[in-house]
C-alpha cells in the first residue's frame, strides 16, 4: 500500500520550518520511503509549504507529575501538543510517535490544542488531597508559540493560577509573554512567579534556520528587558549547547541576558533521544555539510562515544573533558554576570483552592 509523500520527505529545507524530513515515529508499523519519479517537477522548484493544522482536545487532565532527580520541578502542564517553533533538536518531538503523527514536519505542523486545560486545571487545584507545589507551564511544548495568539489557551492558565495564588514557572522563546505582563507583574510582587527565556544563539542567521518560528534573539533579549522592568524575575537557559556551532556563545548569551536584566542562568547539553537524533543529523547536513560530521564527533565525546545519553544526572551536561571545560565555563561566567540568584524559589503558602461554582469562600 503506497504511503502519501510530504514536503520534507527527501531532505528538502522547507521555508519556515525546522525539520527537513517526516519519519515515521518507532510505534508505526508502515516505513515510507520517499521515491522521486519526475513527474510534473522542475529541479528548481522549492518545496512546497506545509500548512499549520490545529486539532482540537478536551483533555481529562492537564497536570502532568514526575520524580526525575535533574529537573527542578516535579507537576507541569502544556497548553499544546506539538510546537511550531520548528527546533529540530527538541527532545519533545518523539512524544507525537504515540499519537500516530511523525515526530518530524508533524511536530511542527500538526499541532493540538487543549481548549478546555484551564476548566481541568481548576477542577484538578480543587480536590481536597491536591497539595500545592510550582507548576511549570510549557515543558514538551512552547506555551507561547503562535496559535496562543488565537488560542489564548495559556493566557486562561494563568487567570487560574492568579486567582489561585498558585506558584508558576514559565519557559518559552516568544516575546508574546510579554501580552500577559497584566496578570505575571502581580504575580511577582507576592513571588508566585519566574520566567525563564531559552536563547541557543545570538546569530540571526542560524537562529533562523535552527528556530524559525521563534521570537529573533535580539527580541528576546528586548523581552527579558520589559519583564525585568516589571519585576519579574528572569532566568536565562543556554539551550542546548551545540558543540562546534554554538558552545562558543555560551559567555556572550549570558552576558546578553545580564545586561537585559536576567537573574539567574542554566544550559543544557544538545540531547538526541529516539527519533530526535536522525531529524536533528538531517538538518545538519542541510543546512551546516561542512560541520555536520565535526559536531556529530564533539557531542560522541561528550557522550562516550555515544550520540545520546538517557542517564538521570548526566543527560542534561555530558560527561568527559569536554563536558567539565563547558561546566567551568558556565560556572566562571554566572560569578562574572551575577546570574546566581535562585529566581525558582517561589511561595506555595498563598494558594487558595478554586471554587468550582465560581464563587469565592468568604473564609
Amino acid at each position: 500500500m503506497p504511503l502519501k509523500t510530504t514536503a520534507g520527505d527527501h531532505g528538502q529545507a522547507v521555508k519556515g520550518r525546522g525539520a527537513t524530513i517526516n519519519i515515521e515515529g518507532r510505534f508505526e508499523i508502515w516505513k515510507r520511503e520517499a521515491d522521486d519519479d519526475g513527474w510534473f517537477q522542475d529541479p528548481g522548484d522549492e518545496p512546497a509549504r506545509v500548512k499549520t493544522v490545529i486539532s482540537i482536545e478536551h483533555a481529562k487532565s492537564v497536570i502532568s507529575r514526575h520524580n526525575s532527580p535533574d529537573l527542578g520541578f516535579s507537576q507541569s502542564i502544556n497548553p499544546y501538543r506539538g510546537c511550531a517553533h520548528g527546533c529540530p533538536f527538541c527532545y519533545a518531538r518523539p512524544s507525537h510517535a504515540y499519537l500516530g503523527l511523525s515526530p518530524g514536519l508533524d511536530f511542527e505542523t500538526r499541532l493540538t490544542a487543549k481548549v478546555n486545560a484551564a476548566q481541568k486545571l481548576r477542577e484538578e487545584l480543587a480536590k481536597p488531597g491536591y497539595r500545592c507545589e510550582p507548576l511549570a507551564i510549557g515543558v514538551n511544548t512552547d506555551a507561547y508559540q503562535p496559535i496562543e495568539r488565537q488560542q489564548r489557551i495559556t493566557r486562561s492558565i494563568l487567570e487560574v493560577v492568579h486567582e489561585t495564588s498558585h506558584p508558576v514557572s514559565l519557559i518559552t522563546k516568544s516575546a508574546l509573554i510579554e501580552r500577559d505582563l497584566d496578570l505575571l507583574a502581580p504575580m511577582a510582587k507576592k513571588r508566585l512567579v519566574a520566567v525563564t527565556f531559552s536563547i541557543t544563539t545570538l546569530d540571526h542567521e542560524i537562529s533562523r534556520r535552527m528556530e524559525p518560528r521563534t521570537s529573533a534573539p535580539a527580541r528576546r533579549l528586548e523581552a527579558i528587558r520589559r519583564l525585568t522592568a516589571a519585576g519579574i524575575p528572569v532566568n536565562v537557559n543556554v539551550a542546548p549547547v551545540i558543540p562546534f556551532l554554538t558552545d562558543s556563545e555560551l559567555e556572550p548569551i549570558m552576558e546578553a541576558a545580564a545586561k537585559a536584566g536576567a537573574v539567574s542562568a542554566g544550559y543544557a547539553l544538545v540531547r538526541l533521544p529516539w527519533e530526535v537524533r536522525p531529524i536533528f543529523k538531517e538538518w545538519l547536513e542541510k543546512h551546516f555539510p561542512l560541520k555536520a560530521e565535526h559536531v556529530m564527533s564533539r557531542i560522541r565525546d561528550m557522550r562516550e562515544g555515544r550520540e545520546n545519553d538517557p542517564e538521570f544526572g548526566t543527560r542534561m551536561v555530558g560527561k568527559g573533558t569536554l563536558a567539565e571545560l563547558l561546566s567551568q565555563r558556565f560556572r566562571k561566567a554566572v560569578q562574572r554576570f551575577g546570574l546566581d540568584r535562585d529566581v525558582h524559589d517561589l511561595d506555595c503558602s498563598l494558594f487558595l483552592p478554586p471554587s468550582l461554582s465560581g464563587q469565592q469562600s468568604l473564609f
